[in-house]
This record gives structure tokens, C-alpha cells and sequence, in this order.
């Protein structure tokens, strides 16, 4: 989900009518009509009926007319039924992308359970962001036709992955991207390392699968930004 989405999702939870809604809904377990949704917060069904749907517009509920086993279906069209949805929603400002780095993680230190090369955890690591970003790259080239694609279009298609990641990637007046946000900021403090060394090598991965070979992911630690710069092959 995008930035944009999880903010329209979590909005539609300011007004009290809909919070409330949605939280009879979650404490149910199982689908309910509008009816049962207007008698618990005691409204109308036809206002229920409205927040009910903005609801599932903006993906916190699911809808449908399914008659559960065991009911008896009366003549006409089944009501419509709600429940709520798999969608999570977190938003921070600036964007943290904690869960991309706890699934790496997670995976590596699976992986060295069983590894046959006797990989330590961060090797595995970095290794799995990379995979994870050539990932994201190559099903960006697949969907946009890039074919091999030069450094001008490479580093313009890894901006606009980066920026919905979260990275909130720049123009660093030399054809190359300056990355201001680090999605996995809290953790720098802890193993600056391991976690840049992963922001490096995902970012790498991404423009390898993009389809480039020339444009780099460079260590560049600087306060106030990402440690990861993207450069274009002509600068040093």
C-alpha cells in the first residue's frame, strides 16, 4: 500500500461514527449486516450504510452478500454483509519501513541455520537485500519494457521506486540521487554497519534488476540523510 492509501486509510478513522463502526465490526469476528452495525452505535442504518462503505473504499473492511452456512436465505436479495479486511496500516512521518528490514533479517537468520556455505547472519543479510531488491527492479523493468536501460533512465526509474519505499530521493546536481530519508533509521543507531551495508546492498540490488550494470549504490555516510547515494557511471 502506498503512502498516500495508509494515510486515506487511517483518516477515515478520525470521524467517531466510522471508528466506532469499524472497531463493532473487528470485535464481532464475523460478518454483520447494517442493521446490527446501526444498532450498536445507535444511528441510523442509513448513515451506518454510508460509513460502512467509506470503509470498505478505503480498504479497512471487506463486503459482501454471502449467506453464512446454516441461515436461512428469505426471498430476495441477501443483505449486505461486512467484515473486516487483512489490510495493516502503519504510517510514520518521515516513513519507516521497519517490516522490509525485519523480514531480511528474519530470513537470514533462518537461512544460516541451514546454509551449506557456512554464511554468517549478515552475509546473509546483505545478500538477501540484494535479492530482494533486484526483485523490485526487475518486476519494474518487466512492467515499464526497459530492456537495458541507460544511466538517465535507470537512476529516473529507482527514484520513483525509492521515493515509494520511503528513501525520499533527490536530485544531487550531479545526475545522481541523494536519498534524505532512511526507512530503518531507529536501527542505525544500534549496528550502523549491518544496517547501512543492507540499505547498500538492497539499493544495489534494485538497479541491477532494473537492468543496469554501471549506475552504483556508494557508501556516503552523512548526518541528516540516507548513507546510501546513487551515482551515475561517469562520476568517481
Amino acid at each position: 500500500m502506498k503512502p498516500l492509501e495508509q494515510f486515506s486509510a487511517v483518516a477515515a478513522l478520525d470521524d467517531e461514527v466510522r471508528h466506532s463502526l469499524y472497531r463493532f465490526v473487528r470485535r464481532e469476528g464475523r460478518p454483520v449486516t447494517r442493521e446490527e452495525a446501526a444498532r450498536a452505535v445507535r444511528i441510523s442504518v442509513k448513515l451506518a450504510a454510508f460509513h460502512l462503505d467509506k470503509l470498505v473504499e478505503r480498504g479497512l473492511l471487506r463486503a459482501d452478500q454471502e449467506v453464512p452456512r446454516g441461515t436461512h436465505r428469505r426471498v430476495g436479495r441477501a443483505p449486505k454483509r461486512y467484515t473486516v479486511s487483512e489490510l495493516e496500516v502503519s504510517v510514520s512521518l518521515p516513513q519507516r519501513r521497519y517490516e522490509l528490514v525485519g523480514e531480511i533479517l528474519i530470513d537470514s537468520v533462518a537461512q544460516a541455520e541451514t546454509s551449506p556455505t557456512g554464511e554468517l547472519p549478515a552475509e546473509l543479510a546483505r545478500r538477501i537485500a540484494r535479492e530482494r531488491g533486484e526483485g523490485l527492479g526487475a518486476k519494474a523493468r518487466e512492467e515499464r519494457h526497459l530492456g537495458r536501460p541507460g544511466p538517465e533512465r535507470t537512476i529516473a526509474t529507482a527514484e520513483e521506486l525509492l521515493d515509494e519505499i520511503g528513501f525520499e530521493p533527490t536530485d544531487d546536481e550531479h545526475g545522481g540521487l541523494l536519498l534524505r530519508n532512511c526507512p530503518f533509521h531507529a536501527l542505525v543507531d544500534r549496528a550502523p554497519a549491518l544496517v547501512c551495508s543492507i540499505n547498500a546492498a538492497f539499493v544495489d540490488g534494485m538497479l541491477r534488476g532494473i537492468g543496469n550494470e554501471t549506475v552504483r549504490a556508494d557508501l556516503v555516510p552523512e548526518e541528516g540523510t540516507c548513507c546510501v547515494r546513487v551515482v551515475p557511471p561517469d562520476r568517481p
